[in-house]
Order: structure tokens, then C-alpha cells, then sequence
């Protein structure tokens, strides 16, 4: 083997190990913590999962307007943020819930100004008239990749028996 084939091997050899697992493969925490990875979701990037479920209670981390199928940032301000939280319903979704029953999310956005009447208009688009949850919006800095929103959700999903 050349010294090129064994690194390009040990490169794909790296790639696969930290390749987000399905969350059926991951172990339950000792108390009972599931960490979720649905199919169709965004690819983790670090030390961070996409939601765990406690209980009768799903915790989505904060979600930004990437878009599954190829992992990039969705192009457009309005189409980002609403992806943003397209990609926190999914994992909603993966156990059950909807977006009713969120009971609280955290919207982070880069300009309040600029930014906070998009957010409203993809809430009122994925939910309607209403009721809405509880939310949080919080103008931040900066946000991974210089995004210009994220968002957070805790849903409340009862297990089934």
C-alpha cells in the first residue's frame, strides 16, 4: 500500500468512528436518559446530541436553519429561521410530540431588530393561530457559523405504557 492509500484509509477510518450514531444504538444514561439521533435529522458536530428524552420530557438543543440533506446553512434569512425550527419539530416528532406541546422554547437571534419578526412569522406559520409556548428571545453576538438564529425547545411527550 502506498503512503497516500493508508491515509486516505486511516482518514475514512476516522470519519466513520465519529459518525453520529442511531439512537437505538446509544446506551440510556444510568437514570434513564435517552439521547436522541432520529433518521432525516441534522448531523451532530462535537460533543453535543441533538435532544435527549427524561422521563416524559424531550429536551431539543438549540437547532439552526442547516438543512439535513446536505448539512449547509439553508440560504435566506425568512427560509433559515423557519428550517430552524423545522429541525427542532423533527426531533420533537422523533418521541411523539408536536409542536403544541412545547412548553417552553429559546430563540437566539443576532439582531433583535431585524431578525425577531421572522421568527414570529414561522411560528405563525408552523403553528398557526395558536396558542403559542412560552418563549424566550435572546439577542446574542454571534452564533456558530455567524448564523442569525437558533432555537431550543423542551416538549412534553408522556412514555407510552
Amino acid at each position: 500500500m502506498t503512503t497516500r492509500t493508508v491515509a486516505a484509509l486511516a482518514a475514512l477510518a476516522l470519519a466513520l468512528s465519529l459518525a453520529p450514531a442511531h439512537a437505538e444504538d446509544l446506551p440510556l444514561s444510568p437514570n434513564g436518559v435517552k439521547t436522541l439521533a432520529p433518521e432525516g435529522a441534522i448531523k451532530s458536530t462535537g460533543t453535543w446530541n441533538l435532544g435527549t428524552r427524561a422521563g416524559d420530557f424531550v429536551y431539543v438543543a438549540g437547532m439552526r436553519g442547516i438543512d439535513p440533506k446536505t448539512n449547509t446553512l439553508v440560504e435566506g434569512d425568512q427560509a433559515r429561521v423557519r428550517q430552524a425550527f423545522l429541525n427542532m419539530k423533527l426531533i420533537a416528532e422523533s418521541e411523539g410530540a408536536s409542536l403544541r406541546d412545547a412548553v417552553r422554547i429559546v430563540v437566539y437571534v443576532t439582531d433583535m431588530y431585524r431578525y425577531r419578526p421572522l421568527v414570529n412569522k414561522a411560528q405563525e406559520e408552523l403553528w398557526g393561530k395558536g396558542p403559542y409556548p412560552p418563549r424566550t428571545i435572546i439577542e446574542v453576538d454571534r452564533l456558530n457559523q455567524d448564523d442569525i438564529c437558533e432555537v431550543e425547545g423542551t416538549f412534553y411527550a408522556p412514555v407510552k405504557k
